[in-house]
């Protein structure tokens, strides 16, 4: 490959009109190469010896049709170096005639890959061949030669960057042989000084040149995130200076599985390349490389004419409902009108909701401002905790600048719900399918870090655990979503947090926020009185609502309450403040009459037939209730998982829940989230299922 040809690489599962959409894209923006390296063929890797059926054939032979068409190369790949035996005229054979099958559709260029496999050799291998190098660059040049030595040709080697190298890249036996042995023509894929590297420099380069004896074909994986399924890269290529194209034979950009996240990469990846041909030229000094640029972007809508000048992009797409939680939350949700619990977007993104989506999924070692914003706000938040704690000394501006950055810090988190709302309401679907999963799993962390902040705010915390606990780096992932995660006491409990999406994408805007006495509690079933409305609310909820109301968490929509979790940080002593306080005030509050002993208080508060090798390990006990129209899960785990927060931040390290045998879906619900069952009915006065984990 000749020194300019910049290159795109992308790996889709739609081999018909997703790819016809991108040869587009890519012709627009000067763009001229696609590799074919889809992980989803199982004969480009696993069955690589398997030839194409009849039907296979005829969509490779259109794909290759339509990126010609277009003027752009397609570059065929195959990844044999999982299974091959290199000594094997069988396997050599079979490669010989998988690659020769695709040239006689069409295919003009080629790839052999031999990446993220084993170094070591079969024993034939092993007699036959003097390294692995060795082995790999024969089968290479043998299938370069039967191929009629076309002029594009790609080899990836086995230690395909610095990192991997042994012992270095300028000392590496491998990466030697690879450079005298190779044949001159062949091109050689390198992706840096990592497996996905920040920046890419001229002296690195330079030495990878020099052992290589060519200059090297970077693929770059800057954006790409099928090692993360809870990370998206929407921000621009960059790190990379235009110099760089000088010392390369290409480059290949591997972008992010969805198809429509690549829109800013593949773009901003076009106007570097034009940068660097015009300061090749002299006519330019190398501009910038961000959110200008973007304006037909299929996330965005710029009316054009008169008509346009006039309208400003943040008038389109917005939400116009109150924000949840602005009206009390004992407020019936009968008051509004059906339908009305949707976010009336009009489907386009305002120009700052798109620099939000960016910002939240920027780039693998960069964070976009406002995701930076989001995790110095809460890292700072959670350390002063102290400044508003109900025993704090310090002085009013502290206290105000702790409650300022957490007001900035919750209408941040209120932005992000109205993107997800947008984004759900977005005009293009496609845009919605590949983005859907990553906006509601960070609105559901949002959630989480909102109702935490606003606790906190409360002076609730004693400061036990709020910092959390440290882990290694390797030991979550997640992007914005996965630090916010570990900001939080229970940061290490992944199961709260990783769910699939829902199949169908809602809109509806929720709110958590901790109980405050103006809630009203009243009972949805079982018997009342009309002389005591309060009863099944004060048998049920009462006890803990009165005596540790900071373990109370309220769900709402924009209808109003939907559900609510409330918690007792330590049973034993909640119940002995059950018996001395709570159960006496029952009593004058519901007198014993004949005819009416179903108000008894004396089943109010059962806490002490629980075991004391329970409540050694699982201390704590919840209470979770959501309304039968809430058909959102994910909200509930989110609901729950606010109060685990705050229980792990006073100190909790365990929490139980009763559930009856019968209420299979709370059961399963629980269960999923890591409860497990440590004690049954049949060992107590009582019937009910008792589930409980360690936080």
């Amino acid at each position: 490959m000749s020194q300019g040809n910049f290159c795109s690489l992308c790996s889709l599962t739609d081999k018909g009109p997703l790819s016809v959409f991108l040869y587009i894209r890519m012709q627009n923006w000067g763009l001229n190469t696609y590799l074919y390296g889809p992980k989803d063929d199982l004969k480009h890797r696993l069955l690589w010896r398997e030839a194409y059926s009849p039907d296979e054939e005829g969509q490779l032979r259109t794909l290759i049709a339509e990126a010609q068409s277009r003027g752009l190369r397609f570059v065929y790949a195959l990844s044999p170096g999982q299974d091959i035996v290199f000594s094997s005229s069988s396997d050599v054979t079979l490669l010989k005639r998988k690659l020769r099958q695709v040239s006689d559709l069409g295919c003009q260029a080629f790839a052999i890959l031999f990446d993220d496999i084993d170094h070591s050799l079969c024993q034939a291998d092993s007699e036959a061949f003097s390294s692995f190098a060795h082995a790999q660059v024969f089968v290479t040049n043998e299938v370069y030669r039967f191929l009629g030595e076309p002029p594009v040709f790609l080899f990836c080697p086995t230690e395909y960057c610095d990192s991997l190298c042994s012992p270095s890249v300028s000392k590496s036996p491998y990466l030697q042989t690879v450079g005298e042995d190779l044949l001159p023509s062949i091109t050689v894929v390198w992706t840096g000084s990592k497996v996905i590297s920040r920046k890419l420099s001229l002296d690195n380069l330079a030495e990878v040149e020099s052992v290589l004896q060519r200059p090297p074909l970077i693929w770059d994986n800057l954006h790409a995130n099928d090692y993360d399924s809870r990370r998206l890269f929407l921000g621009p290529f960059k790190g990379r200076e235009p110099q760089l194209r000088g010392h390369l034979s290409g480059l290949l950009l591997n972008p992010n599985c969805e198809f429509e996240a690549n829109y800013i990469p593949l773009h901003s990846l076009g106007s570097w390349f034009r940068t660097g041909n015009d300061e090749n030229k002299g006519e330019g000094k190398g501009s910038r490389l961000g959110m200008r640029g973007v304006d037909s972007s299929p996330l965005m809508h710029r009316p054009s004419g008169q008509e346009g000048e006039k309208k400003r992009l943040n008038q389109s797409g917005q939400c116009h409902q109150p924000p949840p939680g602005s009206r009390s939350g004992g407020g019936s949700r009968d008051q509004k009108g059906q339908g009305r619990g949707l976010c009336s977007g009009k489907g386009l993104l305002s120009e700052s909701q798109v620099r939000l989506l960016v910002g939240l999924h920027y780039l693998p070692h960069e964070h976009g401002p406002s995701a930076q914003k989001l995790l110095q706000d809460l890292t700072w938040l959670k350390s002063n905790c102290h400044l508003v704690s109900t025993n704090n000394k310090k002085s009013p501006p502290q206290v105000e600048e702790w409650r300022g950055r957490a007001s900035r810090f919750q209408s941040l988190c209120e932005d992000i719900a109205q993107l997800h709302c947008s984004v759900v309401g977005g005009a293009n679907r496609a845009v919605l399918y590949d983005l859907y999963p990553y906006v509601w799993d960070l609105r559901n962390m949002a959630l989480v870090a909102k109702a935490f902040v606003c606790w906190l705010g409360c002076g609730k915390s004693t400061g036990v655990d709020v910092l959390g606990m440290e882990s290694e780096p390797w030991v979550f992932k997640g992007g914005v979503s996965g630090e916010v995660q570990m900001l939080l006491p229970i940061g290490n409990s992944s199961e709260l947090f990783t769910h699939p999406p829902p199949l169908f994408p809602t809109s509806r805007l929720y709110n958590i926020r901790p109980y405050h006495g103006k809630d009203k509690v009243r009972g949805t079933s079982g018997h009342t009185s009309t002389s005591h409305p309060d009863i099944i609310g004060d048998r049920c909820l009462g006890p803990c609502l009165a005596l540790c109301p900071e373990y109370g968490f309220i769900l709402e929509d924009e209808l109003g309450v939907c559900g609510c979790v409330l918690g007792v940080l330590d049973v034993r002593s909640f119940a002995k403040r059950c018996q001395a306080s709570w159960i006496p005030a029952m009593r004058d509050k519901y007198p014993l009459k004949s005819g009416n002993t179903q108000v008894r208080m004396s089943c109010i508060c059962k806490q002490g037939e629980y075991p004391d090798s329970l409540l050694y390990h699982f201390p704590s006990q919840l209470r979770l209730d959501a309304l039968p129209e809430l058909v959102d899960i994910s909200v509930s785990r989110t609901l729950l998982a606010t109060l685990l927060t705050a229980l792990k931040a006073n100190g909790s390290q365990g929490v139980f829940c009763e559930v009856q045998p019968t209420d299979r879906q709370r059961l399963e619900f629980l269960t999923k989230l890591g409860f497990l069952e440590i004690l049954r009915g049949e060992a107590r006065s009582r019937e009910g299922v008792v589930l409980g984990r360690l936080l």
